[in-house]
């Protein structure tokens, strides 16, 4: 048996050793895809990052063989975290407070790209009607496309817009090479965050998008589902009491108004039963006051360029 290199095994050593650091230094991990990112991008990500997040990539055996360890060493479940080691995978390594942060600078890092034969579309990729730089000699290559053109001043211009591709799509050959005669780069790639770990857990990085105003219009959502249950189950909660205040309230009125009793808290509502058209009259006057200033001003304008306008003469 050929004994192992022990500059790798060293290497590989060290490795396991910075990721198993990094998961118990900094336990909030941004899991990325990482699918036609080039090296130079990822230095620049990095360069970015430098001093808030640590990058790390690497071959998935290594990487679950780290996670193992660190499980034996410190009897932790990293299972969901180790179910999701596939693919074209990487951990960015952060502290709570600045997950978000680091999530805007790597969504931000995108660079356009051109279309490729045998790639999958991530868009669809639509080509605008217009003048293009191309000559009336490329006009066979737009007619064996089915895409009608026309020459304007010595230029092919395309008629209407052109659907080329379906986002899911696998580009062709025949597409990728007009896109080039048009130098469109119609795609964008960059680290694509997937998952969230936090201290065990793993979590669609969906929730990142979760804010406290989504929180409270969830909440009341809740609150009126479970208002609704309990008034058509006859129950009363916390969330279905004011309901049915409201709607008494508005029993007693309609008994009081009948019966020409009266209390306090009806009698704005009796003067409008017994003179409607002095609240109508009222809401006219009211809706029409800023409408009127502005008429005031715009006639008061009009008859100043008037006055400007009669102090020229014909001939002068």
């Amino acid at each position: 048996m050929t004994p192992r290199n022990p500059e790798k095994l060293a290497k590989k050593n060290d490795y396991l050793e910075r990721l198993k650091t990094m998961l118990k230094e900094m336990p909030n991990v941004l899991i990325v895809s990482a699918d036609h990112v080039g090296s130079k991008q990822f230095q620049e990500l990095r360069s970015t990052l430098r001093g808030r997040a640590v990058i790390f990539m690497g071959k998935n055996t290594m990487i679950r063989t780290a996670f193992k360890q660190y499980e034996e060493e410190h009897s932790v479940d990293l299972s969901q975290l180790m179910a999701i080691v596939r693919g074209n995978i990487g951990f960015i390594f952060c502290k709570a407070e600045d997950i978000e942060e680091i999530r805007k600078a790597v969504l931000a890092n995108r660079v356009p790209a051109a279309a490729k034969a045998g790639i999958v579309a991530p868009i669809d990729v639509t080509i605008p009607a217009g003048a293009t730089s191309l000559d009336p000699s490329q006009t066979s290559f737009f007619q064996a496309l089915n895409i009608a053109t026309k020459i304007v001043k010595g230029q092919i211009e395309i008629s209407s817009d052109v659907h080329l591709i379906k986002a899911g799509n696998r580009v062709q050959l025949s597409e990728q090479v007009l896109l080039q005669k048009l130098d469109i780069k119609p795609f964008s790639y960059g680290l694509a965050v997937k998952y969230v770990y936090d201290n065990g857990n793993v979590f669609d990085a969906k929730v990142l998008d979760i804010t406290d105003d989504l929180l409270i219009e969830k909440f009341l959502k809740g609150v009126r589902n479970v208002a609704a249950l309990s008034r058509k189950a006859g129950i009363p909660t916390a969330a279905s009491i004011p309901h049915s205040i409201i709607s008494a309230f508005k029993n007693a009125a309609a008994l009081a108004i009948q019966a020409d009793y009266g209390f306090k808290e009806i009698e704005t509502l009796r003067e409008f039963l017994k003179n409607p058209s002095k609240f109508a009259a009222a809401a006219p006057a009211a809706a029409a006051a800023p409408a009127g200033g502005k008429a005031a001003a715009a006639a008061e304008k009009e008859e100043e360029e008037e006055e400007e306008d009669a102090g020229f003469a014909l001939f002068d």
